[in-house]
């Protein structure tokens, strides 16, 4: 049973005369609030290696069905479990694309560009995102002296040629491996395709570096030498014949920008002997992503990885059963 004494019974007078005033201050708050923005903030991140600046761009993600496809010689299931492992969604894989800018001070440098601004269009924003989060960091595609690529996959060369097939980056040299440009201009090798997807492949070089005005800018590079000051080419074959990898130097500061030795680390570091669909030879991508990954957590060298979650810079420790990604973190200033 509640008893009200007087004290309680004014107070609660009282109370109840402001409700009005509280009423109306409620609905104005309400009104006040600021609308769901519904996008994203611009995706680009900086550190130092040395006293080169590196600029991680967010080319956005792909979605790729988890099927028996995906994993050639582990069962759906496996993947799976490990993509809930991570709080992730099962069924559907979401793959990051993340391009890198070096401003050595003597050189401004793109290292592989993603997917290219008609896949934005295509997508509706969801990849190709290239140019816009360029357009955010302040770096115009008109500055970019350099382009250094990687391999010859459609994610590392697309975002060479804008929607129209003019060129994106006008004024930059485009450096490609001499092995992976040999192998896919090959019209031997294409009549040899093993796969339709890599019969795929060879459809896209000649589109994109057999545009002419690619031609004209491109200039091979070996393995084992710098492609420019403070870039060493380092040859990592097997997810195609030619995929090569770069180490970043400056001073005493190195970062190793591994391309796709390993594609997700949550999948492919921590299990390196799955062989994803998209390794052109499995068994040689399986071998080197384990010599690369040993090398990288006994020197403990920082990784820039592609496909790593973004902003996709890590340190890598080995494990009884594969290699653990440690992310950098985040840090507020250079």
């Amino acid at each position: 049973m509640t008893i009200l004494s007087r004290r309680t019974f004014m107070a609660g007078a009282a109370s109840a005369t402001a409700l009005p005033s509280f009423a109306l201050w409620s609905a104005d708050f309400a009104r006040a609030a600021t609308a769901a923005a519904d996008k994203q903030a611009a995706s680009f991140y900086r550190y130092k290696v040395g006293t080169t600046e590196v600029t991680v761009l967010s080319d956005g993600i792909a979605r790729v069905p988890v099927t028996e496809a995906f994993v050639l010689n582990v069962k759906p299931d496996e993947v799976k479990a490990a993509l809930r492992a991570n709080f992730m969604e099962p069924d559907v894989f979401i793959g990051p694309y993340n391009p890198i800018v070096l401003n050595t001070g003597t050189k401004l440098t793109l290292v592989d560009m993603g997917t290219g601004e008609a896949n934005f269009i295509n997508s509706k924003g969801v990849g190709g995102q290239l140019l816009s989060n360029m357009a955010a960091a302040g770096i115009d595609p008109k500055a970019i002296d350099t382009i250094i690529i990687s391999h010859y996959h459609g994610d590392h060369i697309n975002g060479l040629l804008k929607a129209d097939s003019s060129l994106a980056f006008p004024n930059a040299e485009v450096l490609v491996p001499a092995l992976e440009h040999k192998y896919w201009t090959d019209a031997g090798e294409e009549s040899r395709a093993p796969t339709p997807r890599i019969a795929d492949i060879f459809k896209g070089v000649r589109r994109v570096i057999g545009n002419a005005e690619v031609a004209k800018r491109l200039r091979t590079y070996e393995w084992d030498k710098e492609v420019i000051p403070g870039v060493l080419a380092v040859g990592t074959p097997g997810h195609t014949p030619g995929h090569t990898s770069h180490i970043v130097s400056s001073g005493s500061a190195k970062v190793y920008v591994q391309a796709d030795v390993t594609h997700a680390p949550f999948l492919f570091a921590r299990h390196p002997g799955w062989h994803a669909f998209y390794d052109h030879d499995p068994v040689a991508a399986e071998a080197t992503r384990r010599k690369v990954y040993d090398m990288l957590s006994a020197e403990k060298m920082t990784v820039q990885g592609f496909h790593y979650p973004f902003p996709s810079v890590a340190h890598v420790e080995k494990t009884a059963s594969g290699y653990l990604e440690i992310p950098v973190p985040w840090s507020p200033i250079l």
